[in-house]
């Protein structure tokens, strides 16, 4: 989203943006901001409002006050801010609870209402938190209704995504719904594979994985996987952090394949293509639900940009993607065995077509300046 609002500035836009007090993945506030801490700034440009909310924290119940607080904060702010705006764009990933703010904004200005819908509500809420119990989704299905009824143009980052949408029980109007993917920054280039402090300059299989390590990834497959693959010299290279990372540490204690992990801090964005660039695939993931075989996580397409070769557990959307372009292998979700052949595969494959493959289909299909003018096009 960051990226998206420079380069609607570039192309000559007016951007604010209202958001929290930035709190994510770890769930405390982040050094230098607060309450009365850089409420209101100007970055690259875009303006920006940090409106209150209750920092996450690492339960349930926090995470619950996390959305509520940002709810009650942004329909108030949507009444009493004055900001001014032709068009107000809601970026939803979840909470979906966040887009309402938006259309406290859009009513107030009597401007059209954009929405970006990277989450399904409710079924994100069922997958994530387990919760089925009718007594809470109907509300949320409810909220969900509200929110699509009273947004004018609703764009969706897989065509399962729109399906999903235009055929709720209260139907949505399918030429409002759009097939509007996800692309990677500019910076997710293809580069040449420097040494870097972090990965070891030898002669293993390197698999890397970047982004929120969080139960909904999928990584419990992996210590089982370099079980299984213990006398193949394959190495993991997990790069960042969330709630699962304590205990993928714990799983890779408990089977003993810690000199087939290094675990990587989180590090900044512009850093992932350089770390890429020496492993040779990069891996990704789901848990085994329904929602996920619908979903394309940007995580493709960074990889793609770079040029990599994939190795995912995971079906769906993003296998049939996989497939479609030839640039990688796919295994059932969760299935540690197959994962393990699938590695084998892949390292008698020729990665030099692979990647080919994979940068020519994400120029092809995910290129950041055609999304950008079919955006704009919309606007106007």
């Amino acid at each position: 989203m960051n990226d998206m609002c420079e380069e609607w500035v570039k192309r000559g836009h007016k951007v604010t943006v209202v958001t929290g007090i930035p709190n994510y993945p770890m769930g405390k506030i982040y050094e230098g901001y607060g309450l009365t801490k850089k409420r209101h700034e100007i970055w690259h440009g875009i303006e920006i409002y940090r409106i209150p909310l209750i920092p996450r924290g690492t339960s349930s119940i926090g995470m619950v006050l996390n959305y509520v607080s940002f709810m009650l904060s942004g329909i108030i702010a949507g009444k009493i801010k004055r900001i001014k705006a032709d068009v107000v764009f809601s970026f939803e990933v979840s909470p979906m609870t966040q887009v309402l703010t938006g259309i406290s904004f859009a009513k107030k200005l009597k401007a059209p209402h954009y929405l970006y819908v990277q989450d399904l509500w409710p079924e994100n809420v069922v997958t994530v938190t387990g919760i089925s119990n009718p007594v809470v989704i109907k509300p949320i299905d409810k909220m969900v209704d509200y929110i699509y009824k009273n947004t004018d143009e609703i764009f969706a980052t897989s065509p399962s995504f729109v399906e999903a949408i235009c055929n709720r029980k209260v139907a949505v109007d399918r030429k409002k719904v759009h097939y509007w993917p996800q692309y990677a920054e500019e910076f997710y280039q293809p580069l040449e594979g420097k040494p870097v402090e972090e990965i070891p300059d030898d002669d293993s299989f390197k698999i890397i994985f970047t982004g929120n390590i969080g139960n909904a990834q999928g990584l419990q497959v992996l210590p089982q996987t370099a079980e299984l693959l213990k006398n193949e010299n394959v190495k993991f290279f997990i790069v960042g952090d969330g709630r699962y990372l304590e205990e993928l540490e714990q799983e890779i204690k408990q089977r003993n394949v810690q000199n087939q992990f290094v675990m990587i801090p989180r590090q900044p964005a512009r850093r992932i293509p350089e770390l890429l660039a020496v492993c040779d695939a990069a891996f990704l993931s789901f848990r085994n639900d329904e929602l996920w075989t619908k979903t394309i996580p940007a995580k493709l397409q960074s990889y793609m940009a770079c040029g990599m070769p994939i190795i995912a557990a995971a079906h769906g959307e993003t296998a049939r993607i996989i497939e479609e372009a030839n640039c990688g292998v796919c295994c059932p979700v969760g299935d540690a065995e197959k994962l393990s052949i699938r590695i084998r595969e892949m390292r008698e494959l020729n990665l030099d077509i692979i990647k080919e493959n994979s940068r020519k289909y994400f120029c092809d299909n995910f290129d950041k300046k055609k999304l950008m003018n079919q955006m704009e096009c919309y606007f106007r």
